[in-house]
């Protein structure tokens, strides 16, 4: 299809001549000029390196999947106004259209096998939750409440890609941000100017921040009397004069065919440090200003992190899937499938899976509808699975490291080994299985692999194990989402029979 060529959907789910964003626009984009630096160098164009290009195609396809005329109703949905959006900036009214949210992201996610944790609709989700409840953000006058519904409209209506770096710097932990070595270490105001604010410091970790439209900056670790100038929310271009984007070590780049790293040469989305470097934000794109308890309260006062978190535990059980899907095709092509040993260990492996989409599910079966008719998905069930993913996840990864034992490592050393007349025949002979090929059993393996031992698989176990934050953070949200009153009244009434 041409880029944002009219979609002719569906009569029944659709109005005539919507139009959405396709891949090929979407690509097109991402050419506009963004500080990327890599290897001290900055980059010419994210599309065409060859650390990003893979992982850019696969964010595209993301655009296409919603884009697809067949795809309207899982993808998008009717605004108040009589457009169509996609999905993941819909406010829900209903347990259905909370579901439908979710089967959204699962269906961008199963399009990346889990690999690309912050696909837009994670900050959409976010923002959703800000215009669900502005009066939240009127708390620092009713113009910022004004600014961050139309900014949510904007990112809808354009089916925009927007990402967050909400972390301080770890430079020194034991200080709160105004009391750092430097002023502007810490991403935050250094003056007021016509028309708006600047902005100088750093944030961290703009996850897919090289392939998003906009930055949202702000802070979710607390803050003290005295940190207001950190203390912010605003929406910033990519390409704005003086962002800077760092990314870690592209993994991709490494990446000689996509037979030897199936995973890491597609699904890099790349974490990014930022600089800012007397960045202008326009009033208009400013939410939060100076006020320690709007920053504080945008995520727990608002459904925010409830459906940034839908998102993310419907992309993680999507991932879950896939390695429980590897597990099984690994065992199959040994032929210890049936092994009791072996089932005993898939057994756990599944069990574990399955808690976790459960856990999703509950999210939408527990979820509860404020006085404003907004659904707000369970907190209880959410932060429960979040508190306990950073040790669920290395359990499972060593359940297949355990079924798995020397197979993924006694692999020929790349791709070149099958087409060389001098190692063919010995890697076609001893390197097959009694299902499959020498070359269909190395593919399985070196995905195996890519998804667990290489680093681009090793940042995802650190990924997961932080992605929450710290653990105890995740837990003091569940404490205080917990009906512990419930609790004690059970132990009230006990205690009143004189047992």
């Amino acid at each position: 299809m041409t880029a944002h060529a009219s979609v002719a959907l569906n009569e029944n789910t659709t109005l005539p001549g919507t139009t959405m964003r396709f891949g090929d626009e979407y690509l097109r984009s991402l050419d506009d000029g963004r500080a990327v630096f890599v290897d001290g160098e900055r980059i010419a164009s994210v599309t065409k390196h060859p650390a990003f290009a893979g992982a850019a195609r696969s964010c595209a396809r993301l655009f296409d999947i919603a884009a697809d005329p067949a795809m309207a109703e899982r993808m998008t949905y009717v605004t108040d106004e009589g457009t169509r959006a996609l999905r993941a900036y819909q406010i829900p009214r209903s347990h259905a259209d909370l579901r439908a949210k979710r089967l959204a992201s699962e269906t961008w996610s199963e399009s990346t096998f889990g690999m690309i944790g912050r696909t837009p609709d994670h900050v959409a989700g976010f923002f959703a939750g800000y215009a669900a409840v502005p009066e939240v953000f009127a708390a620092g006058g009713q113009g910022f409440a004004d600014n961050v519904t139309s900014f949510y409209k904007h990112l809808r209506d354009n089916h925009l890609w927007a990402t967050y770096a909400i972390v301080p710097p770890q430079i020194d932990r034991s200080k709160p941000a105004h009391q750092q070595s430097d002023p502007t270490l810490y991403a935050g105001v250094v003056k007021e100017r016509d028309g708006g604010i600047v902005l100088a410091g750093a944030q961290q970790l703009a996850t897919a921040g090289l392939y998003s439209d906009y930055l949202y900056l702000s802070c979710i670790h607390p803050l003290r009397p005295g940190d207001e100038n950190y203390a912010i929310g605003v929406a910033i271009p990519m390409n704005a004069e003086g962002l800077r984007l760092y990314p870690r070590r592209p993994f991709a780049k490494m990446a000689e065919n996509s037979f030897d790293h199936p995973l890491s040469s597609r699904f890099d989305e790349s974490d990014c440090f930022v600089v800012l470097d007397n960045v202008f934000v326009p009033w208009e794109h400013v939410f939060i200003y100076r006020n320690l308890e709007v920053c504080r309260d945008q995520w727990w006062k608002t459904p925010s992190h409830a459906y940034g978190n839908l998102q993310a535990q419907a992309r993680y059980i999507t991932k879950l899937r896939f390695m429980i899907g590897l597990a099984k095709r690994m065992n199959e092509m040994t032929g210890n499938d049936a092994a009791p040993p072996v089932m005993i260990e898939m057994g756990e492996l599944a069990a574990l899976v399955s808690i976790v989409e459960t856990m999703l599910e509950a999210q939408e079966l527990k979820a509860t509808i404020d006085d404003k008719g907004v659904v707000w998905p369970s907190k209880q069930a959410l932060y429960a699975v979040m508190s306990l993913q950073s040790e669920l996840n290395p359990r499972m990864i060593e359940i297949i490291r355990e079924i798995t034992g020397a197979a993924m490592i006694t692999m020929p050393s790349s791709l070149k080994d099958f087409d060389s007349p001098v190692t063919a025949p010995d890697i076609e002979r001893f390197m097959q299985s009694g299902t499959a090929s020498a070359r269909d059993r190395a593919a399985l393996m070196r995905m195996a692999w890519d998804f667990i031992g290489s680093e681009f698989g090793n940042r995802h176990q650190q990924y997961e194990k932080f992605y929450g934050g710290a653990s105890f953070l995740v837990k003091q949200n569940m404490y205080r989402s917990f009906d512990f009153k419930r609790a004690t009244g059970l132990v009230d009434s006990a205690l009143a029979l004189g047992i």
